[in-house]
């Protein structure tokens, strides 16, 4: 099994389109340039920078040294010795909501991305949990089975944002649904969802289906984000707040009411997201209280990082160069 090490180098990768778009331009003035000084073909005979191909070639070793030096950075690694480990723990699934009312400002920098860093901050703090990831807004979607592999989840946040779910609107039932779907229906206990949203549509079924979820051994804890005296509504497109078709702005608030409804009938708790280590410390509390399980599964103990030969490869091609 292969793993990088550290993959939030990855965003380096972003360098390569603004190398390659300078580079370009660059191509142009010089072409511009020589025009000025006479006769094109004449011009370029007499200048050894301009012999064809040269400079794409060192632009493309260019490219491939930063690459293969990325790549270095974040250490592919092979597992190469595993075994058995026994650890304790329960099934977690995190909910967020992904609609386009969590881009509200009312907390900062946004509710979406508080949401967001609410799940990697409980991350953190778990080791033997498995862990799940479902997305919603008008429907829901899994983004990941239950899994050990924390640095998966950890990279599905990284890209999470409010085109991840289409359809729009705040379906809590669906989330609820999809998230019960990601546990093993022979286990009745064990298992817990952590809801996070502004519970903004009213949803007639989410609070039947929180206590059915309750039937089935299931844990339902909610998390409110958001203010309820309401936010004007965020558009990345426009760069300015989300108006109707009367022109006025569009204002999200957040429906505490639904959100503790769900989390009653869910045999879990309510909290309103303000102190983001206060809510971790809470809800890991919560989940420490739960009756665990032993999750014995096969596991890599050790990896071997391959990290040194891109780091030679780029080197040398820069030598090269």
């Amino acid at each position: 099994m292969f793993r990088f090490e550290t993959g939030a180098y990855f965003w380096l990768l972003l360098i390569i389109p603004v190398l390659i778009f300078c580079y370009l331009h660059y191509l142009s003035w010089r072409k511009r340039s020589i025009r000025r000084l006479g006769n094109e073909e004449i011009v370029s005979q007499l200048l050894p920078a301009t012999i064809p191909g040269r400079s794409t070639t060192k632009m493309v070793l260019t490219v491939l040294a930063i690459v293969s030096g990325i790549f270095g950075l974040v250490n592919l690694q092979a597992g190469d010795q595993s075994g058995s480990v026994m650890r304790r723990g329960v099934d977690v699934v995190f909910a967020i909501d992904v609609s386009k009312s969590m881009l509200a400002k009312d907390i900062s920098p946004d509710r979406l991305s508080r949401a967001k860093l609410l799940v990697q901050s409980m991350l953190h703090k778990m080791s033997n949990d498995k862990v799940g990831l479902v997305l919603f807004a008008g429907r829901a979607y899994l983004q990941s089975p239950l899994t050990m592999d924390y640095g998966t989840i950890k990279m599905l946040l990284n890209t999470t944002n409010t085109s991840s779910a289409p359809t729009q609107g705040t379906v809590l039932s669906d989330a609820i649904a999809m998230s019960q779907e990601a546990f093993d229906k022979k286990d009745r206990k064990f298992k817990t969802i952590i809801l996070i949203s502004d519970g903004e549509d009213h949803d007639e079924k989410a609070v039947e289906l929180a206590r059915q979820a309750a039937e089935a051994g299931i844990v339902l804890h909610t998390i409110g984000i958001g203010s309820p005296d309401g936010a004007p509504i965020f558009d990345p497109e426009t760069g300015s707040n989300k108006l109707n078709e009367n022109g006025q702005e569009v204002i999200t608030r957040l429906n505490e009411a639904v959100l503790k409804e769900v989390a009653e009938a869910g045999g879990g708790t309510y909290q309103l997201l303000a102190n983001t280590n206060q809510v971790v410390s809470d809800l890991s509390n919560e989940i420490a209280k739960m009756e665990s399980r032993n999750m014995g599964a096969n596991m890599f103990l050790h990896y071997k990082s391959y990290y040194q030969y891109f780091l030679l490869f780029s080197l040398l091609l820069i030598l090269v160069n």
